[in-house]
C-alpha cells in the first residue's frame, strides 16, 4: 500500500501540476499575450474563459477514460491520461502569442486547455479507484486521502516555480519565456510518472468482475442518474473555494489591489501547504466516524467562512489574508479529504470507474469553471469597494452543496457496514457490504 499510495500520490501531483500551472499563468500573463486587444478587465476574463474550458472538458474526459476503467482496467486509464495532459501542458509552452500568429493563438490555446482537462477527468478516477480498491476495510478513506494530497503538491510546484521565476527575471523576461517554462517541465514529470506507474499492478476488485458493464455510461445515466446529480452539486463548493482562494484572489489582488506577485504567490502556496499536510488527518476522521458528516461539517464551515474570506483578502496584508485562505482551504479538505472513499462506496464495481468520476469531475464544471469569472465579474461591480458579491456568490454555493451532501447517504465504515449485513467479516467497500449498496440504490433514486 505504500508503494502504490506513493505512485498515485506522484501521478495525480504531475497531472494537477499541468493544470494549475495553467490557472497561474491565466490569472498572471495570458491575458496580455493571447487577448491584447481586449481591455486588462476583459483579457483576464478572456482567460479565464479558456482556463475553465478544462473544466468543461474533464466530464467528457471522465466518460471516455471511464469507460476505459470499467472496461479495461484502471491502470490502463493511468498511463493514457498522463500522456494526453502532459503533451499537452508541455505544447502550451510552445505555443506562439497572439503577437506572432493572431487569432489562431487563443484558439490553440482553448483546444490545449481542453485536451488538459480530457486527460484530468480520466485521472482522477484511475488514481482513486487503484488505491480504495487495494486498501484493506477500515482503511480506505486513510489510502485514498494520498492521491487527494496529490493535488495540494501539484499546486505547490507549479506555483513555486513560477514564484521562482517571477522573483528572478524582470517583467519582460517573464513575459518573453519565463512563463513558458513551468509548461515545458511538465514534459520531464510526466515521464518520472510514466516510470512510477509501469511496474503498478491492476485492482484486484476489477480481477474479480466477471459481468463488465458493455456501456458504463448507459447504465450509470440509466440507474444512478440522481446519485451523478447529487454528488456533482455536493462537490461544487470544493471547488469554488479552491478556485476563488488559489486563481481568482491572485489575479484581484495583483490587478485591483496592487499586491506583488510573489507576496500572493507565498500567501497562497502557505496556505496550500496546510490544507495538503492535513489532508491525512481529516481522511482518518471519515474512517472512524463516517463521510457524510465530515462533508456536512466542511460545507457548513465554508457558508459561514466566505464573507470574513473576502473582508481579510480586500486588507491586502499577508497574514489576514493568509489566514483567510488557510481556514477557507482547512473547510475545503474537511470535504474532500474523504471523497476519494466516499464517491466509490456509492457505485456498484462494475460502473465505479464512470460514476465516481462524472459526478466529480461534473462539479468540477459546476463550482471550478464559472468561480473565476464570476467572481472577477462581481468584483468589478464592487467599484473599489470590498467585493461582497463575491462573499455572497461563494456562500450560495456552499449552501448548496450542502443541501446536496444532506440528500447522499451514509457509507457506513466497513466494520459498522459487515456488521449490519450479518456477515462479521470486513470485505468489499461500502457498496459491496449491504450498507453501501443501499445507500447507492437510495441515492439513485
Amino acid at each position: 500500500m505504500p508503494r502504490l499510495a506513493a505512485a498515485s500520490l506522484a501521478g495525480t501531483a504531475i497531472e494537477f501540476y499541468d493544470f494549475f500551472v495553467y490557472g497561474t499563468a491565466a490569472a498572471l500573463i495570458l491575458g496580455p499575450l493571447f487577448f491584447p486587444t481586449f481591455s486588462p478587465l476583459a483579457g483576464t476574463l478572456a482567460a479565464f474563459g479558456t482556463f475553465a474550458a478544462g473544466f468543461v472538458a474533464r466530464p467528457l474526459g471522465s466518460v471516455l477514460f471511464g469507460h476505459l476503467g470499467d472496461r479495461r482496467g484502471r491502470r490502463p486509464v493511468l498511463v493514457a491520461s498522463l500522456l494526453l495532459t502532459g503533451a499537452s501542458t508541455v505544447l502550451v509552452g510552445c505555443l506562439p502569442t497572439y503577437g506572432s500568429i493572431g487569432v489562431a493563438a487563443p484558439l490553440l490555446l482553448l483546444l490545449l486547455r481542453f485536451l488538459q482537462g480530457l486527460g484530468l477527468g480520466g485521472e482522477w478516477g484511475g488514481a482513486v479507484l487503484l488505491t480504495v480498491e487495494h486498501a484493506p476495510p477500515g482503511r480506505r478513506g486513510l489510502w485514498s486521502s494520498f492521491p487527494q494530497v496529490g493535488p495540494a503538491v501539484g499546486f505547490v510546484l507549479a506555483n513555486g516555480l513560477m514564484l521562482a521565476l517571477s522573483a528572478g527575471l524582470s517583467e519582460a523576461q517573464f513575459a518573453q519565456w519565463g512563463w513558458r517554462v513551468p509548461f515545458w517541465v511538465a514534459g520531464v514529470l510526466a515521464v518520472v510518472g510514466l516510470w512510477l506507474r509501469s511496474s503498478l499492478a491492476e485492482s484486484p476488485r476489477f480481477l474479480e468482475i466477471e459481468d463488465h458493464a458493455r456501456m458504463p455510461l448507459a447504465e450509470v445515466v440509466r440507474h444512478h442518474w440522481r446519485l451523478v446529480l447529487l454528488t456533482a452539486g455536493a462537490l461544487a463548493a470544493g471547488y469554488a473555494i479552491f478556485y476563488a482562494v488559489t486563481t481568482w484572489s491572485l489575479a484581484y489582488a495583483t490587478e485591483r489591489l496592487g499586491v506583488s506577485r510573489t507576496v500572493m504567490l507565498s500567501c497562497i502556496m502557505a496556505a496550500v501547504v496546510v490544507k495538503g499536510a492535513l489532508t491525512p488527518l481529516a481522511a482518518v476522521l471519515g474512517d472512524r466516524y463516517g463521510r457524510r458528516p465530515l462533508c456536512l461539517a466542511g460545507c457548513a464551515a465554508a457558508a459561514l467562512w466566505m464573507f470574513p474570506m473576502i473582508a481579510l483578502l480586500s486588507t491586502g496584508a499577508p497574514l489576514a489574508m493568509f489566514l483567510g485562505f488557510v481556514v477557507a482551504l482547512i473547510a475545503f479538505i474537511t470535504m474532500f479529504a474523504v471523497i476519494a472513499a466516499y464517491l466509490p462506496e456509492l457505485y456498484e464495481p462494475r460502473v465505479r470507474c464512470t460514476g465516481a468520476a462524472v459526478g466529480y469531475n461534473l462539479g468540477g464544471v459546476f463550482g471550478g469553471a464559472l468561480t473565476p469569472i464570476a467572481a472577477t465579474a462581481l468584483a468589478e461591480q464592487s467599484d473599489g469597494r470590498v467585493p461582497w458579491g463575491v462573499g455572497a456568490y461563494l456562500t450560495g454555493i456552499a449552501l448548496l452543496s450542502l443541501a446536496c451532501f444532506a440528500l447522499l447517504p451514509e457509507t457506513l465504515p466497513a466494520k459498522e457496514a459487515a456488521a449490519k449485513s450479518g456477515t462479521g467479516t470486513e470485505t468489499g467497500t461500502g457498496a459491496e457490504t449491504g450498507a453501501g449498496a443501499e445507500a447507492g440504490a437510495a441515492a439513485s433514486g
